[in-house]
């Protein structure tokens, strides 16, 4: 299609001077000049108040719940236990188990390399709530080993005679 326009345009109209195109030429402009003015921060208590507060609701909808959870995620540290019960009690008003277990593995993979000490502390803080609301652990559903885990592929096969 441009061969075609290209070749019904005369030879002498494309060639042009060098300054004439001066005008498509981007401007520089400096970013360092733009300054913040305003940037809220919000205290851990505070923070750990609003979450129990939109947990807590009771017109809260999954989508809501995985919004919030996913916030979180997002979040520089750890979540609060309370926070974590909050959000286990919601998914339960609303009766979805699949919810309460993903929240769960979601801590577990925010605890990084200090899940050793974080999570037995997060665990022994909701214990209670958890033997509440009939909720295992990930570890208890063996979602902490690959689903074809096996203890050695020597005795792969033996397993299953």
């Amino acid at each position: 299609m441009f061969r075609f326009l290209l070749s019904s345009v005369p030879v002498r109209m494309l060639s042009f001077p060098v300054g004439s195109f001066k005008f498509l030429q981007r401007k520089e402009f400096a970013l360092a000049n733009i300054k913040i003015r305003f940037h809220h921060v919000e205290s851990e208590e505070d923070s750990i108040k609003r979450y129990v507060a939109y947990f807590d609701r009771e017109d809260i909808d999954h989508w809501e719940i995985r919004k919030a959870m996913n916030e979180l995620a997002n979040d520089d540290a750890v979540p609060d236990p309370v926070v974590i019960i909050a959000a286990l009690k919601a998914a339960r008003r609303l009766n979805d188990y699949a919810l309460t277990v993903r929240l769960l593995e979601t801590v577990q993979f925010k605890c990084g390399s200090k899940k050793k000490k974080i999570w037995p502390y997060i665990l022994s803080e909701i214990q209670s709530t958890l033997f509440e609301l009939g909720i295992e652990t990930p570890e208890a559903l063996g979602f902490d080993k690959p689903q074809l885990w096996c203890d050695g592929t020597d005795n792969f096969y033996n397993n299953y005679n």
